[in-house]
């Protein structure tokens, strides 16, 4: 079975230009998973964390103590001493001004969470499937209206020392109006984070993937939005930012034909990952066809299923009159019937009220009777 092909471009003049083509690389038939990704995102974004607490002296510097019983206050501990409003105060409690906060945080508390191995190389090639679904990448909010193909390959820029030179490709690729966005995107962060060296906020743009630097990750770091990585080394929280799927990826040559050896293939295990001692191998889809419709109707199913029930129609109401006559001559008979048991059902109750009236004069009189006789 052939497999697709991915063009890869040149861009020795002043576009890029499609020089050669290599096979698909079969990371890019994997399962795409977004529960996955987003499960093993929220994990990993956790061991970057730094412990933090709050002091452990605050809300605990007064020298205070309990009245006790007895002098009609609460036994909250309350600042000792005299002369000022401070004194006779509520003290140390979380529900006292200047107490301490209920459970302080403490540096001990559990930051790190550990991420199955398996499930980490599921969630990096269902990551590596979606870069290359130019609908998930649009999706996702980069500019590739310009690009000639996804998954995007360039060969021979690995030697760029420049970042001139690095703008200038971007460019030809029809990638720089993702580094527009992104350059266009940035603004202060809100929060107290302005205070901690971190003031600015922007959004993601390419990420470069490459085999071998000779100079590449110094000719793109300077470029708002541009990350790299190695394809030996390729990054889940890079990949997915915020646990979506669907970040522009620009391959080089070199990083896109490695791959399949990291990877492995759907009839080729990994040549460098193991798995419990042996050779890694790609996640495969539970159905290979999920076209339930085609599934249904194919001649296979068709065979092995029991054929349509037959037998008397369903029931429907029919209103018209004509109709009604012509299936049921006896339906008009059985309607007046039931009018007129209706009407004489009418007139009886009619009947039973003045009964009522009756019954109620009696009650009348049995009561004057009564009180005559009192």
């Amino acid at each position: 079975m052939s497999r697709p092909t991915s063009s890869i471009y040149s861009t020795d003049g002043e576009t890029a230009t499609a020089a050669g083509s290599a096979p698909l690389p079969g990371v890019f038939l994997a399962p795409i998973r977004p529960d996955v990704v987003h499960f093993v995102h929220s994990n990993m974004a956790m061991n970057k964390r730094q412990p933090y607490c709050v002091n452990k002296y605050a809300g605990k510097m007064p020298s205070a103590a309990s009245w006790g019983t007895g002098r009609a206050v609460s036994r909250i501990p309350r600042v000792q001493g005299g002369g000022t409003h401070r004194s006779g105060q509520g003290a140390f409690g979380n529900m006292c001004r200047g107490g301490r906060m209920f459970s302080p945080t403490k540096t001990w508390r559990k930051w790190h969470r550990k991420v199955n191995l398996t499930q980490k190389r599921y969630a990096v090639a269902s990551a590596l499937a979606a870069s290359g679904v130019p609908a998930l990448v649009m999706a996702r909010g980069h500019r590739i209206g310009e690009t000639p193909e996804g998954p995007l390959v360039v060969s021979g820029v690995e030697g760029l020392t420049k970042t001139s030179a690095a703008v200038a490709l971007l460019k030809k690729l029809g990638a720089y109006e993702d580094v527009e966005k992104v350059m266009a995107s940035k603004t202060l962060r809100a929060g107290k984070g302005k205070m901690r060296n971190r003031r600015f906020v922007q959004r993601r743009g390419p990420l470069i993937v490459y085999e071998k630097d000779g100079g590449l990750t110094r000719a793109f770091r300077n470029i708002p939005g541009v990350e790299l990585a190695s394809v030996e080394s390729l990054n889940l929280l890079q990949l997915a930012p915020g646990g979506h799927v669907g970040r522009f990826c620009i391959w080089t040559e070199g990083a896109f034909k490695a791959l399949d050896g990291i990877f492995g293939t759907t009839s080729e295990p990994s040549s460098t990952k193991l798995h419990n001692g042996t050779a890694a191998r790609l996640p495969s889809l539970q159905m290979t066809n999920s076209d339930l419709s085609r599934l249904i109707n194919s001649d296979e199913v068709q065979s092995k299923i029991n054929p349509p029930k037959v037998g008397q129609a369903p029931k429907v109401l029919v209103t018209n009159k004509e109709k009604l006559a012509a299936l049921n001559p006896a339906a008009a008979g059985a309607k007046k019937r039931a009018r007129d048991e209706q009407v004489a059902g009418e007139k009886s109750k009619k009947k039973a009220k003045k009964t009522s009236k009756d019954v109620k004069a009696g009650k009348v009189a049995f009561y004057k009777s009564m009180v005559a006789l009192e």
